[in-house]
């Protein structure tokens, strides 16, 4: 290859420099590179004290030796990193074209590549908020396995409410296996203005079906605080009637109740005596319109959330068993998770409990987080415990 193809390389590199560098895959120790470079730059600096005379006379020496390996056609050991970047700087000084035989015009031109791309990756190094202690990435990826129904929300929630760690969802999000968390829904219920403007005066009940493993079908009813989103009642039955919805009602409410409001739906166990007996203690009922259950969003969402978060992964044996199931997930519902709609916050939080509104990232050294287990590990609750002196 001839000077003037040589000239026409170096005139055409810079222009194809930035769609081949993403291409490199090399890594290079910082430390050695840099270690290296200082070494070609003290040895350059030594030569500017010798003659011109001198210099000369080494690079024409330096040359007859060079031309023995060639006309052995020895190959000559590998380049480094360090070795490649000096020749590079030096080709600056010099017309660096007709110097060079160890390798092809095109090989150097990658060198100068690679360079470019080591120079934009130093100077594209992330920068920002530090990252979270790894105590605390370890405890968001713990919780995220054994809970895998938890999205970044709860589990911001539970370190907020529990563990006084204020962490946004977004940054646990970052730290959460790619695979955990539940799948997100689009919500497609409206809420009532209504409702909304009167959720503390107003309860909301409702029936739904669970199926046992003898293919049985039972009954629970539930009574929600739609105020405080807590489950005030709940009960199993296999035949569901009026009179024993009543009773139901008569367990929990006494007529001195803040709630003076009671929202269902229009099924044939809500009968009209039903109602006026409910009347007598002090409510008011709303029915619901025909085939619209957003109307009752809220119970209708605590059930979903009873499902998605208990039902759907256990199996009842019968009434009594599903009873049971019932009374563990309704105590962790009420006492243990926290909900977003409420700032986020726990419905009947422990009399123990204190809400500290952020102590940083960091865990207090006296203390140590405590799990729970709930239905067998399905899931967990955390909180803080001082350490044993």
């Amino acid at each position: 290859m001839n000077s003037v193809t040589l000239q026409g390389c170096a005139q055409e590199a810079p222009c194809g420099i930035l769609r081949h560098y993403e291409n490199c895959s090399s890594r290079v120790p910082v430390g050695l590179l840099l270690f290296a470079l200082a070494q070609d730059a003290v040895r350059f600096l030594l030569l500017g004290t010798r003659s011109g005379a001198a210099l000369k006379t080494e690079n024409i020496f330096l040359r007859k030796q060079l031309a023995l390996y060639l006309e052995r056609e020895v190959k000559p050991r590998r380049t480094t990193d360090s070795t490649r970047l000096s020749l590079v700087l030096l080709s600056r000084l010099f017309v660096w074209q007709t110097a060079l035989v160890i390798v092809k015009p095109e090989a150097f031109l990658g060198w100068h590549r690679l360079g470019f791309r080591l120079l934009r990756r130093w100077k594209s190094r992330p920068r920002g908020r530090p990252r979270l202690p790894e105590e605390l990435q370890k405890l968001i990826v713990r919780m995220a396995h054994e809970n895998p129904l938890w999205g970044e929300e709860r589990i911001a929630a539970e370190l907020l409410l529990k563990l006084h760690v204020r962490v946004s969802p977004r940054t646990v999000r970052r730290y959460m296996p790619i695979e955990s968390g539940p799948a997100k829904r689009v919500p497609s219920q409206r809420w009532m203005t209504f409702v909304r403007n009167q959720a503390p005066a107003i309860l909301a009940c409702d029936f739904f079906i669970v199926v046992t493993a003898s293919f049985r079908v039972l009954y629970v009813f539930v009574l929600l605080e739609v105020g405080t989103r807590r489950i005030a009642h709940f009960n199993v039955t296999a035949h569901p009637t009026a009179a024993w919805t009543l009773q139901q009602f008569r367990g929990v409410i006494t007529g001195d109740q803040s709630q003076r409001f009671l929202i269902h739906d229009r099924d044939s166990i809500f009968s009209s005596e039903l109602d006026a007996a409910l009347k007598a203690m002090n409510l008011k009922i709303l029915k619901t319109p025909f085939q619209a259950p957003q109307a009752n969003a809220f119970c209708e969402r605590m059930i979903g959330t009873m499902r998605r978060e208990c039902l759907d992964f256990l199996i009842p044996l019968n009434e009594r068993h599903l009873r049971s199931l019932l009374k563990q997930w309704v105590s962790h519902y009420n006492r243990g998770r926290p909900h977003s709609s409420l700032g986020p916050g726990i419905p009947d939080p422990e009399p123990s409990f204190e809400c500290v509104t952020q102590l940083g990232h960091r865990i207090p050294v006296d203390h140590q987080v405590v799990v729970k287990a709930i239905l067998g590990g399905l899931h967990h609750e955390y909180r803080l415990e001082r350490r044993a002196a």
